[in-house]
């Protein structure tokens, strides 16, 4: 019988296979179910594993996360709006149930889409329909393709093997960080899409939603840009969290919005090789380890106000990835090589929406859109267009402006004073939090380490709020809201994960039957 070995330690230079040989002498083959790289110890940096090994004689069984198709009655087709990793992953499993379905993404396909992109890093151009943060495959395909996530949910293996089955590196199945990169999960989305099309899912590209149909309180439909009346009792809202003007729209029409809590702050960028050596010290070029990442919290007991490392990307790059043509936006990304000199990471701060902005539901949203704004103002009143603006680290702390050195950023970068930009308070929790992130990664705080700005699209601050048990608006039957932009996931996996989610609820209504969730892994 199979049997499950945790907590194996195994030198960087070393082999599993031979440690397995020692301790299960009779073992016919194995899998690995985690590896991750335990640095704490100076002088012996070593992977640890988790495994599955079979005695001689058996096999291990690998599931493929099998799906069963379910009755469907009648003609009523679900509409998804949104083709980013909650959309797509909601189509996925709808149509694996054997239920037709249309899918409306306001961008383009992936191959058009990049040729926008490239134009506002390299010339300042800005597609409002294919950016950073629109178009197929959403803002998880030009944010590094991280598959870490906090969540815990019985959907996660699925949602990594089918990656794997699309294309992506079996090891983001084991991984303690698991990583597709964007550049291949740019060719993984493709072959989902083609995929869906052809098992019955109707994909609308270059297609904005401009209204949700509703009637009674139930929703009936939705109309398109196109003047396109599609009729279906379920409407999944999977929009991301930038799509600021169908939040409006859903204001307008009585649906039930409230405030959410979020998180604002600058993208910090070091080399990668200083990270290297502050993680892994005297084995910082091991071939076997890569680039180093790090996550860093620092949690103020007080005021309840945190500051923690988001997205952080080794041997990433810094991108604009702004929606409007008058503000600007950063985040990261990294391909799967992880081979850019430098590693960045997003430092940002809690922004409780009931202590800053009491009733003012929109209070999350009118911060960010002036922040985004005034960063830009500064580029251009610097003498900028394209640019990032940046500051170092140092000069950050010490209230001065000065000159900064080349980055990562494809778009470049034009020094700004970031210091008198940010809100003081948020300015003051910064360097409190990275004072402390010095402590424990000593050299964080480097003459090297340099801010871009401003990283202000965490997560949505409006949540479209819904019903724990049906997934549905809490005013509108019918409409579900959906990953990111609803308020419900934080990433790539958790995001798909919630599309999966509210596709089985789907399912469930259309079939009569009662879908029951695999074991929680």
């Amino acid at each position: 019988m199979p049997k499950i070995l945790q907590n194996i330690e195994i030198g960087i230079d070393d082999s599993l296979d031979e440690k397995l040989q020692w301790l299960e002498p009779s073992y016919a083959e194995y899998r690995v179910l985690r590896q991750s790289v335990d640095a704490r110890r100076r002088h012996s940096p070593h992977f640890v594993y988790t495994v599955e090994v079979a005695p001689k004689g058996e096999k291990l069984t690998l599931s493929d996360h099998p799906v069963t198709a379910v009755p469907h009655k009648g003609t009523d087709k679900p509409l998804i709006v949104g083709s980013g990793p909650a959309g797509l992953f909601a189509a996925l499993r709808l149509v694996e149930r054997g239920i037709p379905c249309h899918l409306f993404e306001r961008g383009s396909e992936s191959s058009e889409r990049i040729k926008g992109i490239n134009k506002y890093w390299r010339h300042g151009q800005l597609d409002p329909r294919n950016n950073v943060c629109y178009g197929e495959g959403g803002a998880g395909l030009y944010s590094d393709g991280k598959l870490i996530t906090r969540i815990k949910s019985p959907y996660i293996p699925y949602v990594l093997h089918r990656l794997v089955q699309f294309g992506a590196p079996a090891e983001i199945q084991y991984l303690s960080n698991p990583h597709v990169g964007s550049d291949k999960i740019r060719r993984v989305i493709p072959k989902i899409r083609e995929f869906l099309k052809a098992r019955g899912c109707e994909i609308h590209f270059n297609t904005k939603v401009t209204e949700i149909l509703t009637e009674g309180g139930r929703v009936t439909g939705l109309k398109t840009e196109h003047g396109d009346t599609f009729l279906s009792s379920h409407v999944i809202l999977a929009t991301g969290h930038s799509a600021e003007d169908m939040l409006e729209h859903l204001r307008d029409k009585g649906v039930f919005l409230e405030g959410k809590s979020f998180a604002m702050g600058l993208r910090i960028e070091h080399p990668q090789k200083l990270i290297n050596q502050i993680q892994y010290r005297d084995f910082a070029e091991h071939p076997k380890l890569g680039s180093a990442n790090y996550k860093l919290v620092h949690h103020d007991d007080k005021s309840g106000i945190g500051v923690y490392s988001f997205c952080m990307c080794p041997g990433g790059y810094v991108l604009s990835s702004g929606t409007e043509a008058d503000s600007i936006v950063c985040n990261g990304m990294s391909n799967y090589h992880r081979n850019s000199p430098f590693a960045n990471a997003a430092i940002v701060v809690s922004i409780d929406h009931q202590k800053n902005f009491g009733q003012d539901l929109w209070g999350g949203m009118k911060l960010r859109r002036q922040l985004e704004v005034d960063f830009f103002q500064a580029v251009q009143k610097n003498g900028g267009s394209k640019e990032l603006p940046a500051q170092k680290v140092s000069d950050f702390f010490g209230g001065r402006g000065g000159p900064v050195r080349a980055g990562s950023s494809p778009s470049g970068a034009i020094p700004v004073r970031m210091d008198q930009l940010l809100p003081k308070e948020m300015s003051k929790r910064i360097q409190e939090g990275l004072e402390k992130f010095d402590r424990s990664m000593k050299g964080f705080l480097s003459d090297e380490a340099l801010f871009y700005g401003i990283e202000s699209r965490t997560s949505c601050p409006v949540r479209v709020t819904r019903d724990k048990d049906t997934l549905q608006s809490l005013s509108h039957q019918g409409l579900y809201p959906c990953g990111e932009g609803a308020g419900y996931a934080g990433g790539i996996t958790s995001a798909a994960c919630d599309g999966i989610r509210i596709a089985e609820k789907i399912a469930e209504a259309l079939s009569g039957l009662e879908l029951e969730a695999p074991a929680e892994a």
